[in-house]
């Protein structure tokens, strides 16, 4: 499945959180990661969100698609996918 993972969380676990996700998708933007992942590594990354975030206060949203949609860039890519090698 591919996943896009939108986050807002405190200034006091960003960098906890950006490190945690660029182990296992590629980062796009700001706040913004995605990729192809197994149904094991979506269950890992989301049970290792949970264990960094708090739920009270941060927020994270998960998109799951059935296949790497269309992408329309509009100005700059941050980070391009053709980047990897």
């Amino acid at each position: 499945m591919y996943i896009v993972i939108v986050y807002d969380v405190n200034v006091k676990r960003v960098n906890h959180v950006k490190k945690f996700l660029r182990q296992h998708l590629h980062w796009v933007q700001n706040s913004v990661f995605e990729g192809e992942v197994t149904r094991a590594e979506f269950e890992r990354i989301r049970a290792g969100l949970r264990e960094i975030i708090d739920e009270d206060e941060d927020s994270v949203v998960i998109y799951r698609l059935r296949s790497r949609p269309f992408r329309e860039i509009l100005g700059t890519e941050k980070n391009p996918i053709e980047d990897i090698i």
